[in-house]
């Protein structure tokens, strides 16, 4: 699937897009977009589900119990809310710092 969708946003951006640049520069605009979209689906089907792995074990680690990946999200946005954890727990702030690394690696690999 990974490589289907790269192939397509390749397409859409080398062929499709130029073409679209010249003959209407706001469909082309809109062209780069779904391409760019395309791209993140790519990435987020090859790099997503070790990066849920990846994310589910920090959690464990973190809460100190197993359960799925939703529902250690929702413990530990619960815990923040109520207070019990903040930004002076260096274990949260290392999961946190990890799992936003993991996601802007799908979203955008080029921002570091």
């Amino acid at each position: 699937m990974a490589e289907l969708l790269a192939a397509i946003a390749d397409l859409l951006r080398e062929e499709v897009t130029p073409v679209l640049d010249k003959a209407e520069p706001r469909l082309g605009f809109q062209m780069r977009v779904a391409a760019n979209s395309l791209a993140i689906l790519g990435r987020e089907a090859r790099l997503g589900p070790a990066a849920d792995l990846r994310e589910h074990e920090r959690l464990v680690a973190l809460l100190g119990r197993d359960a799925s990946l939703d529902d250690l999200n929702r413990e530990l946005a619960r815990q923040l809310r109520s207070g019990e954890r903040d930004e002076r727990d260096a274990a949260l702030m290392a999961h946190l710092e990890a799992t936003i690394a993991d996601k802007i690696a799908i979203a955008n690999p080029k921002w570091r």
